[in-house]
């Protein structure tokens, strides 16, 4: 069966994603910096039925910070044990300051954190797996964008700015790695503990939960879609790479 490695797995969209991918039937290995949440997660998505014949996916819980070189090197001991990388979900991250502040007063430590979090980790977890992935029939890295990588929304410079250097590795990884899917995916704002913690005075009540935008994501899995950026909204209109911001 296919193994998937997500990380950022026990809450919000990380979490969504892994319990939709468990519905299908996937082995997983799940990443989270805290550990009690993590295992709560994993022993939830463990109970989980795949879609044939109620499968039900190994799952694996490995706590720890993808800015560790030892974290990641056990993520990837995991996901040999279950036989190989089919899917790398790199989806966890850091603001950098909770709530956001201007660039003006954005704390260099904050900022430092979130480069080595949303940006150093994912590319050295994708350095480490690649083998992996190139030796998969159908090898896929799927980072997790946002909006804040291509509008200049005051408050979310910095935060952009890794998001912004994900998506461009993203794009070179693609020409790098042709036999590879590599898709960046901007999901939207979502009703999540991030968006609170980064704007805590704004109503959230209107936004979509991860629950309803996993599955958007997760077509590009299910149909193989061409390597490039995509939106939730755009894929959930049938629009092609690059639709949406």
């Amino acid at each position: 069966m296919s193994v998937a490695i997500v990380t950022g797995a026990s809450r919000g969209l990380g979490r969504a994603l892994a319990g939709e991918l468990a519905a299908r039937g996937w082995d997983l290995v799940l990443s989270a910096r805290g550990t009690a949440a993590l295992e709560e997660a994993a022993a939830g998505l463990g109970r989980s039925g795949g879609e044939t014949g109620g499968r039900v996916g190994r799952v694996v819980a490995v706590a720890g910070d993808v800015s560790s070189g030892e974290h990641r090197a056990a993520l990837l001991a995991s996901a040999r044990e279950l036989g190989g990388l089919d899917l790398l979900v790199n989806n966890a991250g850091v603001l950098g300051a909770e709530p956001l502040v201007p660039l003006a007063v954005h704390p260099l430590d904050g900022l430092r954190e979130a480069f080595e979090v949303n940006v150093v980790g994912p590319l050295g977890l994708l350095q480490e797996g690649l083998p992996l992935l190139r030796a998969s029939a159908a090898g896929a890295v799927l980072n997790i964008s946002s909006d804040a990588a291509v509008v200049p929304y005051a408050t979310w410079g910095a935060y952009g700015a890794t998001k912004a250097a994900g998506d461009l590795m993203s794009a070179v990884l693609a020409v790098e790695e042709p036999g590879l899917r590599v898709w960046w995916a901007d999901p939207g704002s979502m009703r999540t503990r991030m968006m609170a913690a980064a704007e805590p005075g704004e109503d959230l009540a209107g936004l979509p939960a991860p629950e309803e935008v996993a599955p958007v994501l997760l077509r590009l899995v299910a149909d193989g879609l061409p390597s490039g950026r995509y939106t939730a909204e755009g894929l959930a209109a049938g629009a092609g790479a690059g639709a949406g911001r």
